[in-house]
């Protein structure tokens, strides 16, 4: 039988919070955030990680996580890069901002030959999640269905600044599309997202959004490259800052009629540092968590 992955998407530099909040200390033993996404994880039944992270950053990943972990996980890397594309697709020298998600995913191909699970390095998505997903790739389907958390928008909303959410229509327990919108803040009654044009959009604060936890078979970097050679071979006013966003591809094939993709509700607390001014309510909550029996004082003893 195939071995689970949960593959971890840790390549961006958070510009909003100032450097690599993926290191971030936030436990009582200097945990990161990261590192209870991996306990999560591997209580759940996953066989091994992998790290897709920019190649640059390898030896200070293994040093501040990998090589820790590795004595508790199977631990890989792959590396995201702007160079690193797909057969038809033209390689652009310039293009120093990464391809996105889609992009990301697809540089994992050669190290994932299994069901496997993607998630942010920098979010907290709590241990139910984990569980549901890692059962549902290892069942049996009719046909090719995927998984991904659904969580309930006020539950990821930060009170300091805004941030972008693709916000879910779900149907049956299916999902039937992603819209993304950016700017989102935290109101009464709802949250608001500010549009380019200048208008908001009200979103119910009981809205299902993704958090780009998801569940796949490795089929889908067969499909993952097909869309990204039609992305890239698409005339574009900006080719240098435009991405091939995961959830964008998700919902083409959904269209296509190639997949269904199952959600998982969930209504628990989201916690990530998106900005400096999360770090102290983050750390405050993951030691509750502790206290409360959930993890123990330290996760790697």
């Amino acid at each position: 039988m195939a071995k689970t992955t949960l593959v971890i998407m840790a390549g961006g530099m958070g510009s909003r919070y100032g450097g690599l909040k993926q290191l971030e200390k936030i436990g009582p033993n200097h945990e990161k955030l990261i590192d209870y996404s991996i306990y999560d994880a591997k209580k759940a039944g996953f066989d091994r990680v992998v790290f897709l992270i920019k190649e640059e950053n390898l030896q200070l990943f293994k040093q501040e996580i990998g090589d820790a972990v590795s004595k508790h996980i199977e631990v890989a890397y792959a590396f995201q890069s702007t160079t690193d594309l797909p057969e038809g697709c033209e390689v652009l020298p310039e293009r120093t901002k990464p391809w996105g998600t889609g992009h990301a995913i697809w540089c994992c191909r050669n190290v994932v030959d299994g069901p496997f699970a993607v998630i942010n390095a920098d979010d907290y998505y709590g241990p139910k999640a984990f569980q549901i997903v890692h059962d549902h790739i290892t069942a049996d389907h009719d046909g090719i269905d995927y998984i991904m958390a659904g969580y309930v928008l006020k539950n990821t909303l930060t009170d300091n600044g805004s941030v972008s959410r693709g916000v879910c229509q779900v149907q049956n327990g299916k999902l039937c599309s992603i819209e993304e919108n950016k700017k989102i803040v935290k109101g009464l009654d709802f949250a608001e997202s500010y549009q380019p044009d200048g208008s908001v959009n009200k979103l119910p604060l009981d809205s299902v959004v993704s958090m780009n936890f998801w569940g796949f078979t490795p089929d889908v970097f067969e499909k993952l490259e097909q869309g990204m050679v039609k992305f890239m071979n698409t005339p574009t006013d900006d080719p240098l800052k435009r991405e091939y966003l995961l959830p964008e591809e998700v919902e083409n094939l959904l269209r296509a009629g190639y997949c269904s993709v199952t959600v998982i509700p969930t209504d628990d607390r989201w916690y990530g540092v998106t900005y400096p001014e999360d770090r102290e309510p983050v750390t405050n909550a993951i030691r509750n968590l502790v206290r409360g029996g959930m993890y123990p004082d330290s996760l790697w003893d």
